[in-house]
């Protein structure tokens, strides 16, 4: 996983404690998570706990706490 990959997520898992979405809307944010494919970025979603909805023409990433896949973790 990348530097900024890493970071991303730790963002991701720190606000995600806290409320029930994440937005990701900042350009250079996107950018990491734009070059990952829809299926790597499942993955990564998923790995965590997570899931990931692309919205606004991919100018817009969201993540949310997956009840269904933490009683897997």
């Amino acid at each position: 996983m990348s530097e900024n990959l890493a970071a991303l997520a730790a963002k991701i898992a720190r606000e995600l404690a806290i409320k029930s979405e994440c937005f990701i809307t900042h350009p250079a944010e996107l950018q990491v998570l734009n070059s990952m494919t829809r299926d790597e970025l499942n993955e990564f979603a998923a790995q965590r706990g997570w899931r990931v909805v692309c919205r606004v023409g991919g100018r817009q990433i969201e993540f949310y706490n997956d009840a269904s896949l933490r009683e897997n973790l």
